[in-house]
């Protein structure tokens, strides 16, 4: 990153990041004689200053000081200037290039905490369930001593940080879908979904918060939405997840029995078409379309002589979703049959992900 700005005549903008970096050393020797206590003490002094009409800009070199210190503190780990100078340009909405092991979990850390200063939630999107359980394990330690609560989201709930709770859970079935980690649950106690969101830093896929806000939007009761605004979100790898992972929809759909028999009969009328006679499929573009012929064997299946006509338009529906998921998807490699239920295998992770 640092190269990239200095490569390409960008020196006047490195110049303003390396006098934030020298404001964060100058409030950095301040705090080192600081018990914890008094650590926490000057957090909630930022919460009040935030809260009093200050910007998060005004307090950054002091925020970023903060941070900084609580996590040689907890985790032994100073943040280097590089990673000062990543935590500014991810606060301003850019997007900082940190390759590997240049520390962007620790980085991400410091606009986290400044944008929490607000009480307005912040959002830490993580490509993987298993990251978002480990970054707040690991990084909550270092949010939880000045102050803040930390949480993540699970498919089947939500958990959050607490140094006081200890469980022993079986060893992870499915850790060689995740790397082959074992996912450390200790000090995550399970809390609501709504409590998640009422923490301080949240920690999710961008799935799991992608379905929750499609949800807040059916309900009929406000009090039953579970997250409470959109203030600040981080996401670790950007370009996957809002240019790749963006071509493939959220939905949220409840079962029909009606549809399901439809669906059932277009499912067996489909798996007699044959590729480029009966259909043509785009697997770039996921579209598939029928051929002359394809149409007319799908007219004698059902025993109609057109079927676009304007009274079998709702069979077009079940036809094209059945033609799709035969030329488009196949079992075990888009989605697996699980205990009746069809649960969709995330391209680019290989995880499943349950209820969707």
């Amino acid at each position: 990153m640092i190269k990239f700005l200095t490569q390409f005549g960008e020196r006047r903008v490195l110049k303003r990041y390396e006098e934030i970096v020298a404001l964060v050393a100058t409030f950095e020797e301040g705090l080192r004689q600081k018990t914890s206590d008094e650590l926490r003490t000057a957090s909630e002094k930022l919460r009040d200053r935030i809260r009093a009409g200050e910007s998060e800009e005004q307090v950054l070199p002091e925020a970023f000081a903060l941070i900084r210190e609580s996590s040689v503190r907890t985790l032994e780990k100073r943040h280097f200037d590089t990673q000062i100078i990543g935590g500014a340009i991810l606060h301003e909405g850019k997007i900082a290039e940190m390759l590997t092991g240049e520390g962007k979990t620790l980085a991400a850390t410091l606009p986290a905490y400044l944008n929490a200063l607000s009480g307005k939630g912040v959002h830490v999107v993580t490509v993987n369930e298993y990251l978002a359980k480990r970054d707040t394990v690991w990084m909550g330690q270092i949010y939880h001593a000045l102050g803040l609560r930390v949480t993540c989201l699970i498919h089947d709930g939500a958990l959050m940080y607490d140094p006081e709770y200890d469980s022993d859970p079986a060893f992870d079935a499915e850790r060689d879908i995740i790397g082959g980690f074992k996912v450390v649950e200790k000090f995550l106690r399970p809390v609501s979904r709504r409590d998640a969101y009422l923490a301080d830093i949240t920690y999710g896929t961008n799935h799991e918060f992608g379905f929750d806000y499609l949800r807040d939007n059916l309900v009929i009761l406000l009090a039953d939405c579970v997250q409470r605004g959109h203030h600040y979100a981080i996401i670790d790898e950007v370009d996957s997840i809002l240019i790749d992972e963006a071509r493939t929809p959220l939905i949220i759909a409840a079962p029909d029995q009606a549809s399901s028999e439809y669906y059932r009969t277009f499912a067996r009328i489909v798996e007699n078409l044959q590729d480029e006679r009966d259909y043509i499929k785009d697997e770039k573009l996921k579209t598939v379309n029928l051929t002359e012929d394809g149409i007319s064997r799908v007219e004698k299946a059902i025993g109609v002589q057109n079927i676009f006509d304007p009274e079998h338009s709702r069979l077009i529906h079940f036809l094209q979703e059945s033609l799709k998921a035969k030329a488009l998807f196949d079992c075990d490699r888009d989605y697996v049959v699980k205990d009746n239920e069809i649960i969709i295998v995330d391209q680019f992770t290989g995880r499943m992900l349950h209820g969707r």
